[in-house]
């Protein structure tokens, strides 16, 4: 059973590799707009910020 489950984990894994390109939602986030991909670029680097200063506080 163990070795079925790892199968499922792997084959879905590599499904979820060739689904989902970051160059595609890249591309869709800045043709929403340069704007919007500046901003959301500044938010995600903001909350990693924030996510580490947390975990060093620990």
């Amino acid at each position: 059973m163990n070795s079925f489950r790892s199968m499922l984990a792997m084959s879905l894994l590599v499904l979820l590799t060739f689904s989902l390109s970051s160059c595609d939602v890249i591309g869709d986030i800045f043709k929403a707009g340069a704007w919007t991909g500046i901003i959301g670029v500044v938010l995600v680097i903001l909350l990693i910020w924030w996510i580490l200063g947390k975990v060093r506080r620990r």
